[in-house]
C-alpha cells in the first residue's frame, strides 16, 4: 500500500526544503498532499523563481489553504504523517495553541489529535522564549521539532546537497528511506 503525506509549506524562508521534500516523494510514487500557504507561495517564488503552479505539479493533490473542508481536515481522511516545510513561527504558534485559521495549521491540528507523525521543519533564528516555548507545547502534543540543521560529515559540495541531506531526515522520520542518502560512518 502506498503511503499518503501530506507535506505544508509555510512563509518561512527555505523554501526549497518542502520542494525538495515534495521532488523525493514524487520519485518513490508516495501519494502527496501539498498545502501552500500565501506567504509561502510567495517564498517560492522570491526565492526559487519557481511559480506555485510548478511546484503543484509536484503534488498528487493540493488545497487551498483556505479550505478548512478539504478532505485532510477531518481524522477521518487517512495520512500517514505530515511535514511542515518550512514552518514559519507564525505556523507553529497556531499548531501549538491549536489555533487553526487555515488548512496547513488544522491538517497539522488533526495529525496530532489522531497520533500520526509530525514534522515541523521550523525556520528562525535566533528563537525568542515565545518560539521556544511553541516548540515544547507542539512537541508535548505529539510533534517533531526539527530545524533544518546541515551534517557536514557528509562533505556536501553545494547548496543542494545539503538540503538534501535536510530532506533525507525528514524522509527518515516519515518512515521513508531516501536514495542516495549518505550517513554517518565511523571509520
Amino acid at each position: 500500500m502506498t503511503k499518503r503525506i501530506a507535506v505544508g509549506i509555510s512563509g518561512a524562508s527555505g523554501a526549497i526544503y518542502g520542494i525538495r521534500l515534495l521532488e523525493e516523494l514524487k520519485k518513490q510514487g508516495i501519494e502527496t498532499h501539498l498545502i501552500v500557504s500565501e506567504w509561502g507561495e510567495y517564498t517560492i517564488v522570491e526565492e526559487t523563481g519557481r511559480s506555485l503552479a510548478e511546484v503543484e505539479a509536484l503534488a498528487c493533490v493540493h488545497y487551498d489553504p483556505k479550505d478548512l473542508a478539504a478532505g485532510i481536515s477531518s481524522g477521518s481522511f487517512p495520512l500517514d504523517g505530515m511535514a511542515v516545510v518550512p514552518c514559519s513561527m507564525k505556523t507553529l504558534a497556531g499548531i501549538a495553541n491549536g489555533f487553526t485559521d487555515d488548512l496547513i495549521i488544522r491538517a497539522a491540528d488533526v495529525c496530532l489529535k489522531e497520533r500520526r507523525r509530525l514534522l515541523l521543519v521550523i525556520r528562525e533564528t535566533p528563537f525568542s522564549k515565545i518560539h521556544l516555548e511553541n516548540m515544547l507545547k507542539a512537541t508535548e502534543a505529539g510533534a517533531i521539532i526539527m530545524p533544518p540543521v546541515p551534517a557536514f560529515y557528509t562533505k556536501p559540495n553545494s547548496v543542494d546537497e545539503i538540503v538534501f541531506q535536510t530532506v533525507s531526515r525528514i524522509l527518515n522520520q516519515l518512515d521513508i528511506q531516501a536514495e542516495g542518502q549518505k550517513r554517518w560512518k565511523m571509520e
